[in-house]
């Protein structure tokens, strides 16, 4: 067994999942209030043994890798770096930094990415669909823009102090557009409701159009990884 088919057995893979989602676990009872000094002890030292197992996961995936520059700078290579680096950099730092360190931590989930067949077919989806999802957002943002815009003519001269700016609107058409709601700022004349009707049945198409693209991209990965199985 080679190196790369070490690091890519079941339980090998299993071990680092579990690691993963240990180590995501732990950051999110930290936050808890009020936790025993023994926790607290306990979650630390933890740390700093799943740290030690990433970094002899980077060392030797660099160290197994053919083109180890190309490594460092690949998708996996800046990810598996990232689950690494907060914890080295905490040292010495001032709270808010090292507050901001441990929410990089979360980088960690990122890893999952290499260990998931599901996951891995999810980005060969979004890899097939780039260009359809690259348009559909540029399509959301002009639609953003033109919804703001519209908002401001119809409610800014009778709420001037609500819908004071583009920008202002801008915060509305985004909150309107995902059918979230914008309780604080909602148009009261009779123009900006029926323009409001129309934009919250766009945002249910909104929602619509990338799940399609992303559902049929799906299945080309799905039908792209069977015939590389059968083959």
């Amino acid at each position: 067994m080679d190196s790369q088919q070490f690091l890519e057995s079941k339980p090998v893979v299993i071990a680092i999942t579990s690691l993963i989602l240990f180590s995501v676990l732990s950051f999110s009872i930290e936050t808890l209030p009020d936790l025993s000094k023994d926790t607290l002890n306990f979650f630390h030292y933890a740390e700093i043994a799943v740290v030690s197992v990433f970094s002899l996961e980077y060392l030797f995936r660099l160290y197994a890798a053919e083109k180890r520059w190309w490594f460092v700078f690949s998708f996996y290579g800046i990810v598996d770096l990232l689950a690494i680096l907060p914890f080295y950099m905490s040292t010495g730092l001032d709270l808010r930094t090292l507050r901001l360190l441990r929410i990089l931590r979360l980088a960690r989930l990122l890893k999952l990415v290499r260990y998931g067949a599901a996951i891995k077919r999810f980005v060969l989806a979004l890899t097939i669909a780039k260009e359809e999802l690259i348009i559909y957002f540029i399509a959301t943002l002009v639609m953003l823009y033109l919804t703001s815009v519209g908002i401001y003519y119809f409610e800014h001269a009778v709420q001037p102090e609500k819908y004071r700016s583009i920008f202002d609107c801008l915060w509305w058409a985004v909150s309107t557009l995902t059918t979230v709601g914008y309780g604080d700022i909602y148009p009261i004349t009779t123009g900006g409701r029926l323009f409001t009707f129309g934009i919250l049945i766009l945002g249910l198409g909104l929602i619509a159009v990338p799940t399609g693209i992303i559902s049929s991209a799906l299945s080309e990965a799905l039908r792209r990884s069977t015939d590389h199985i059968d083959d």
